[in-house]
């Protein structure tokens, strides 16, 4: 099965409304990368070291396998994520849709995080830094990165998106929030055209992915395989690297502990949907990514890689497209959840 026959079998996706930006039904994560940054503190925002030749490498190969979707932001490795991105699109622009994000300050020269900004007036300015580090004029998804942000600042913010799309500089916009009441306000903006949110078969997101559907948005997926636990490949042991957010985890970071050891009750679900995710010929991870792609058709996983064959395998899950819905039934059963599953 070539590339494109690939991306027929999963389908595509439309960021936003009638007239909206087409994706294939899987996009790229960018955080990781970025390569390794800080808080403040000193305590690591990346995940590890990364070679920049082989994440360029990785990028081509999924574009090769047509993924068109790739997903960063300005503070992603401290302005390094977009730079390498951009030069790995380099001569391929209109092959792409590039999503970037704005609200924090950092400082490339530390790679080190100084702050969040959600004055209007910072939105061009990081804009600017965000067109330059990629290498391009215009970024198709614009999305606020600052998930508390109060209400009406947001809609100050949703209307500075709406001035950078009359002027050419952005296609669109979005937020990056779990809040369906958040959401809500860039929704009310001709030019929204999407929410960022967590969503994985662990911890399903009924309410936001029913505010995608309500208004006409995409529901684009970060953490579609929970930082990795849905790879198989860590499932015991440390994630100890050096620079990894996942060793030293924040407190949003429910599925791993202290020096990276996956919680044992995450583990414990993973086991319980392993073998239908695996059924049929696909990884671990490809069938959670399955999962998403049936549980909405407004859904775009966007899963981070850091290597060629990661990409490869991500993208594979192209060809086997969503599972069945007896599959998915079955999913909801053994982790103890019923959902409404409208398709309409």
């Amino acid at each position: 099965m070539d590339a494109t026959d690939a991306v027929r079998t999963a389908g595509t996706r439309t960021l936003g409304r009638a007239g909206g930006i087409e994706v294939s039904a899987l996009g790229f994560g960018c955080w990781a990368i970025g390569g390794e940054w800080q808080d403040g503190a000193g305590n690591p925002l990346g995940w590890g070291a990364v070679d920049d030749d082989e994440s360029v490498a990785a990028v081509r190969r999924a574009l090769d396998l047509g993924v068109t979707f790739f997903d960063t932001a300005d503070t992603y490795g401290a302005g390094h994520s977009e730079r390498v991105l951009g030069r790995a699109v380099a001569g391929r622009r209109d092959e792409v849709v590039l999503a970037t994000k704005w609200g924090n300050r950092f400082d490339e020269t530390t790679r080190t995080l100084t702050g969040s900004d959600a004055d209007p007036g910072y939105v061009r300015r990081a804009l600017t830094g965000s067109l330059t580090r990629l290498g391009t004029d215009r970024v198709d998804l614009y999305q606020l990165h600052l998930s508390d942000a109060p209400l009406d600042v947001a809609a100050e913010l949703r209307d500075a998106c709406e001035e950078l799309v009359t002027e050419g500089l952005i296609r669109a916009y979005a937020w990056s929030t779990d809040d369906p009441e958040r959401a809500a306000v860039f929704a009310e903006g001709p030019h929204c055209a999407a929410v960022q949110h967590a969503c994985n078969v662990l911890e399903d997101a009924p309410a936001m992915l029913a505010l995608c559907e309500e208004n006409g948005l995409a529901s684009i997926n970060r953490s579609p395989l929970a930082m990795g636990l849905l790879t198989g490949k860590h499932a015991s042991g440390s994630r100890g690297a050096a620079g990894d957010i996942r060793a030293t985890p924040p407190s949003w970071l429910r599925w791993f502990g202290a020096g990276g050891v996956p919680e044992p009750e995450w583990l414990a679900r993973v086991d319980a949907v392993r073998d239908i995710l695996t059924s049929g010929g696909r990884t671990l991870a490809q069938g959670a990514l399955g999962w998403l792609w049936a549980r909405s058709p407004r859904t775009v996983p966007i899963p981070g890689f850091r290597t060629v064959a990661q990409a490869e395998e991500n993208a594979g899950a192209l060809a086997y497209g969503p599972l069945r819905p007896e599959q998915m039934e079955e999913i909801d059963r053994l982790l103890s959840r019923t959902q409404d599953r409208r398709q309409d």
